[in-house]
């Protein structure tokens, strides 16, 4: 007896539903683990776990920071880049800060309430930058910084508004509550202001001042911004170079044996020429307390 087309299409349905549930909801996971228990994938596939003393205390491919309970680095330890994943490096809040070139101006903060306001990505590299060469004992300076860590932003207010003779001039991440002194006194023969909270300075032409920094900073990019996941376990061989003087010092040992461990876990580019070296900051400071101890 021929079935009613409706009854024939739906069980035709119920067929591809059970053959793709078998295949692709079964059979393929299963596929899948199996690979993943190949000898050489196997750690990959379980997280590329790394243990000491049975202990799982990272992976090689998240990232952490190396600071104490108030966020100060531990000197000595290579530190990580910096991460806007939740608190830092937290796996459940991976993000990056979404601040993009176009963010120079800060958000100041109500004196009423010191910590609101933002930093803008600027300000946030500089300061970055002046910390780092303050733990590293070199100079902190990049272009477009004033000697404070803010963006060097000018305000420029104009008489014919895009034109004209420069009337007022307003230092925008300079807050007249903290900095009453600008980095720079005058711009085109008028003195520059702080900026105050409230005011606008929606009309103001903004205008970055490079400052005498260096082209190329003593302090690597990597060291200033984040990833883009947050949980970058790497950093620059550049950035892990300006650290060996402070690890070797803190260590009690010489700069070519630091330098020797710094080798030893720097990665090549993939297949020779894609992406950039890399060093492991996880593994490298095992490597440093199983060379000279944790203490």
């Amino acid at each position: 007896m021929r079935l009613p087309n409706w009854i024939s299409s739906h069980l035709a349905a119920l067929r591809a539903i059970l053959v793709f549930t078998v295949l692709l909801g079964l059979a393929y996971p299963l596929l899948m683990v199996a690979v993943g228990k190949i000898p050489g994938l196997s750690d990959k596939a379980n997280g590329s776990l790394i243990e000491r003393d049975g202990t799982v205390i990272g992976s090689s491919l998240i990232g952490q920071s190396f600071t104490d309970t108030d966020g100060d680095p531990l000197v000595r330890y290579f530190q990580s880049r910096p991460s806007a994943a939740g608190d830092g490096y937290d796996p459940l809040s991976t993000s990056a800060s979404n601040l993009g070139p176009e963010s120079i101006v800060d958000e100041l903060p109500d004196p009423a309430d010191p910590e609101s306001g933002s930093a803008s990505l600027l300000t946030d590299v500089c300061s970055r930058s002046l910390a780092v060469g303050e733990l590293e004992g070199v100079d902190g300076s990049r272009p477009y910084c004033t000697p404070g860590g803010v963006g060097a932003v000018l305000g420029v207010f104009y008489s014919d508004g895009l034109t004209g003779d420069v009337t007022r001039v307003v230092s925008l991440n300079e807050d007249c509550a903290t900095t009453p002194t600008p980095f720079t006194a005058t711009f085109e023969g008028v003195a520059v202001e702080c900026a105050r909270f409230g005011e606008d300075y929606a009309e103001a032409i903004l205008t970055p001042v490079r400052g005498d920094a260096p082209d190329d900073p003593a302090v690597p990019a990597d060291a200033v911004t984040a990833s883009a996941s947050g949980l970058d376990p790497d950093i620059s061989p550049a950035y892990a170079e300006l650290q060996i003087p402070r690890i070797a010092r803190e260590r009690g040992t010489d700069e070519a044996t630091v330098r020797s461990l710094v080798d030893e876990h720097t990665t090549g580019r993939f297949l020779g020429f894609m992406g950039e070296p890399a060093v492991n900051v996880l593994e490298l400071n095992l490597a440093l307390d199983e060379t000279f101890g944790e203490k």
